[in-house]
């Protein structure tokens, strides 16, 4: 029965807030929890907890004195241990109050480390398989303590009972649930045998598991981590280390880097992954903590650029969030990945020193991921900028190799001005890298720290045309009157058109355009449309001084040959309108509306002027 709340606290008094379990267990199912998969991690967890606060009460007891045993056998299950236990008090003060753990009775604060949780709401968990919580406790601390038993409802009621000590022979605690039927997949012997070894393979625990059948109980955690066993060889441990990486992660690593931090008692391993990894993508990391699986999703244990692996890691000081799924960001994680980051960049000083070929592997799968941190890396930038590799004009080749024929090294600053220029220059005899990737055009300008020897210059047109060969005056004077109409055509594009000789010949012209001029010229041409009075005049003036596109024409190619010859007006503007078009789609950018339908619009007039003439 619930009293007035005037009754309860009249006017003026202090008030307490009224908690609704159900609302609350479904709270946790819907937000703090992934899965109601979590309640036996937590069930261990709590398990674990009491038996690091009895070896501190018993530090004298063997190692394997006090473990876990959980059984299921479908209609049942149970977690006991042989920890601390609870006492009368214990059971009213901790388990009947929402939010409050026994720990923090410990002094949680001063000893965080001892334990896994920190929040006492893990239990609570439970409800998400079960209607009633069953938990019979004995207390370690107190020479012949009796048993308490404790039931929890859903409905947020509990009873609480003394029973006798022969009730539970032993110190300790037993948790037992009924499962609802709609939990039936989470509770079945062989989910939970499954779960016991996804969350506790790790544990250093004793944990053992019985499904009922009679048999003897199977050990969820038979062996310890493969980094804490010993082994006959360093290459027999690096081999183990592998193989339990590939299980655990599901590849085959292309090397696998041991982790070590006894600062906060991390161990590990770090799988190199085989594969390119997308931009952008990034792996979660399995993360125990203390031996308990705390995540299989945990981008946050190292920095962003190291998507080129994936760490399964065992630490005892991270601190997890509340749904213990996740790691709390604060001072000592981002020391841990500061240290772990810099465990990844000894490794590639090792590779880069005394492993060409792992290096040339690692490098041809992962080279964005290496030069991302380059950027930022003057070590890395000086170990590794000659041996990645880059798209040039003499095709993919590394810097250091591009450096030994070009003294001169041009960069473009986008994928499409790299694809305008590429065979023109190429055939030029100029040395020019694609710097329109990710990275690529910072790390290129950065090539004399490495090689004093060598000069990096951004490509502009005026660099690219000054080694275009011009034509005679005669041949100039009589493409004169063409000219002058390809430009009065493609005045609309805001193109200059020019008559050059280059290579290699097959081309008929060349597009020199950049995105930043034609991104200004729209800017310019938007703004003049609606701008008016000074503004408008202003901005006009300065679209004059916008840099134009310019059309350059190939004399070495017949069909220019040709074209220039023609003296039809009508269709001197076609062929030039369909060299311009023919240069764009070569170019590779995105058309713009207006060009497409000029290249629709000049292919079928110049194929109507043909089908004139042939009839």
């Amino acid at each position: 029965m619930t009293l007035p709340d005037t009754a309860v606290n009249p006017p003026g008094a202090d008030r307490t807030f009224q908690v609704d379990l159900r609302g609350l267990v479904d709270l946790l199912s819907h937000h703090l929890y992934s899965s109601p998969r979590v309640y036996l991690r937590e069930l261990m967890q709590n398990a674990v907890d009491a038996l690091t606060a009895r070896r501190g009460h018993e530090p004298d007891a063997p190692a394997d004195a006090f473990g876990i045993r959980l059984f299921a056998d479908g209609s049942v299950v149970r977690v006991e241990d042989d920890g601390v236990g609870l006492t009368e008090a214990d059971v009213h003060t901790f388990l009947a109050t929402i939010g409050r753990s026994s720990k923090r009775a410990e002094r949680i604060a001063e000893q965080r480390g001892d334990f896994i949780g920190q929040f006492g709401i893990g239990l609570l968990s439970c409800f998400l398989v079960a209607d009633e919580i069953h938990v019979l406790s004995r207390s370690a601390r107190t020479p012949d303590a009796p048993a308490v038993e404790w039931r929890g409802r859903g409905d947020g009621s509990y009873t609480v009972r003394t029973l006798p000590a022969s009730a539970r022979p032993r110190p300790g605690t037993t948790v037992t649930l009924t499962p609802r039927a709609d939990a039936g997949e989470w509770t079945r012997p062989e989910q939970v045998h499954a779960l016991a070894r996804h969350f506790g393979s790790l544990l250093r625990h004793p944990v053992t598991f019985d499904d009922g059948s009679g048999g003897p109980g199977a050990s969820v955690n038979p062996e310890p981590a493969p980094w804490a066993r010993t082994h006959p060889t360093p290459g027999a441990r690096s081999r183990a280390l592998a193989a339990y990486g590939e299980e655990v992660l599901g590849f085959t690593p292309l090397d696998t880097i041991e982790l070590d931090l006894p600062a906060v008692g991390l161990k590990g391993i770090a799988c190199v992954l085989p594969e390119t990894v997308p931009a952008g993508r990034r792996h979660g990391h399995r993360v125990h903590v203390k031996g308990m699986l705390l995540s299989e999703q945990a981008e946050e244990i190292l920095p962003e650029w190291a998507f080129f692996v994936r760490c399964v890691v065992d630490a005892e000081s991270l601190r997890p969030t509340a749904s213990r799924e996740s790691l709390y960001e604060d001072d000592t994680l981002a020391a841990v990945r500061d240290a772990l980051a810099e465990r990844l960049r000894a490794w590639i000083a090792r590779a880069a020193a005394s492993d060409p070929d792992l290096l040339a592997r690692f490098l041809q799968a992962h080279h964005l991921a290496v030069k991302s941190l380059a950027v930022h890396d003057d070590e890395i930038l000086r170990m590794l900028l000659p041996w990645l590799p880059f798209e040039t004009t003499d095709g993919h080749s590394t810097l250091d190799e591009f450096a030994r024929t070009h003294r001169t090294v041009l960069v473009t600053s986008s994928v499409e001005e790299f694809r305008q220029v590429a065979a023109i220059a190429s055939a030029a005899g100029l040395g020019v890298v694609n710097g329109g990737y990710t990275y690529d055009r910072e790390l290129v300008h950065r090539l004399p720290e490495i090689r004093p020897e060598v000069s990096v210059a951004d490509l502009d047109p005026a660099t690219l045309t000054a080694h275009l060969d011009p034509v005679d005056r005669e041949t100039e004077l009589a493409a004169a009157a063409y000219l002058a109409q390809a430009r009065d055509a493609l005045a609309v594009f805001d193109c200059d058109v020019a008559l050059r000789t280059f290579q290699p010949a097959s081309a008929p012209a060349l597009l020199v355009d950049s995105r930043e001029a034609r991104h200004e010229r729209t800017r310019s041409q938007l703004a003049r449309e609606q701008e008016g009075g000074l503004w408008g005049d202003i901005l006009g003036a300065l679209r004059q001084e916008a840099p134009r596109a310019q059309l350059i024409l190939n004399q070495l190619n017949p069909l220019v040959r040709t074209a220039v010859a023609i003296d039809e007006p009508e269709l001197a503007r076609t062929s030039a309108e369909a060299l311009y078009g023919q240069a764009a789609m070569l170019s590779r950018r995105p058309l713009r509306p207006s060009e497409s339908s000029l290249i629709n619009r000049s292919f079928l007039d110049l194929l109507a002027h043909a089908l004139r003439k042939d009839s």
